[in-house]
């Protein structure tokens, strides 16, 4: 059987009195896009800033490929080959939008020259539709060209796995069909991509698997429609009218 990726278990997180995260064990294959959804508070943020080392757990066991990476310094964590992009895009705002990506791939992503880093810089800024944006400053972009702007960050550590934050919020249909587009075309580069997203039409086009998340802890996983149809997600986080419209849809 092939090692995962990523393998999670009875992962916990105690903030204080609250447990933010709850005896979750999770696994993720090399290559798969997994979509992480659940209510507001459910833990989702929280178990991305574990992963990647901002949050020490307060239980359980994370390792990457095959090493454990729990309670590591998330720019160590970064450099075995994960990178996330956050829910608050915050760029360095002074610095041109090709620096930005340029800092990323030289203190993180492997370069080892400004040069080669900026060189780097403008292939992912090309990728992710930047290439005209590439001398201005990161502070005068759109939120959507932010958001991009992230991706392009993330992809200059050479990540393995991607750790998505809600990258279409705030956007409109157009521009969340463009990210959408990004998503699907950095998974099929062979990076494995887990998506927290509200978005179900995002979800359910770029994931083939779905784990969900409800005070906590984990309580469904599995394909896309399998889980859509679950009565614990149904009364967790879908409600019984927008589950039945997934369902006449054919999801």
């Amino acid at each position: 059987m092939t090692e995962p990726l990523l393998s999670i278990e009875h992962l916990g997180k105690r903030f204080r009195g609250l447990q933010a995260l709850d005896d979750v064990t999770l696994e993720l294959k090399q290559g798969e896009v997994v979509g992480l959804i659940g209510p507001n508070g459910a833990g989702k943020t929280t178990l991305i800033n574990v992963i990647t080392g901002v949050h020490k757990p307060s239980a359980g066991t994370i390792h990457f490929r095959g090493e454990s990476i729990a309670g590591m310094r998330p720019d160590r964590i970064a450099r075995r080959g994960i990178a996330r992009t956050f829910q608050i895009v915050q760029p360095f705002p002074a610095m041109t939008v090709l620096e930005n990506v340029a800092a990323a791939a030289l203190f993180a992503g492997g370069e080892t020259s400004l040069a080669s880093a900026r060189g780097k810089a403008a292939e992912h800024l090309h990728f992710c539709g930047l290439s005209d944006q590439a001398d201005k400053p990161a502070a005068s972009l759109t939120l959507a060209g932010r958001k991009r702007l992230e991706l392009a960050k993330s992809l200059a550590l050479n990540p393995t796995l991607l750790l998505l934050d809600e990258v279409n919020a705030g956007l409109n249909t157009a521009e969340i069909d463009h990210a959408l587009e990004l998503i699907l075309s950095i998974a099929a580069r062979g990076v494995t991509v887990l998506l927290i997203e509200h978005l179900m039409k995002v979800v359910t086009r770029a994931a083939s698997r779905i784990v969900v998340l409800h005070h906590g802890r984990l309580i469904a996983d599995g394909a896309t429609r399998e889980v859509m149809a679950d009565e614990a997600v149904v009364e967790a986080y879908l409600g019984r009218r927008y589950a039945a419209r997934l369902a006449g849809a054919g999801i």
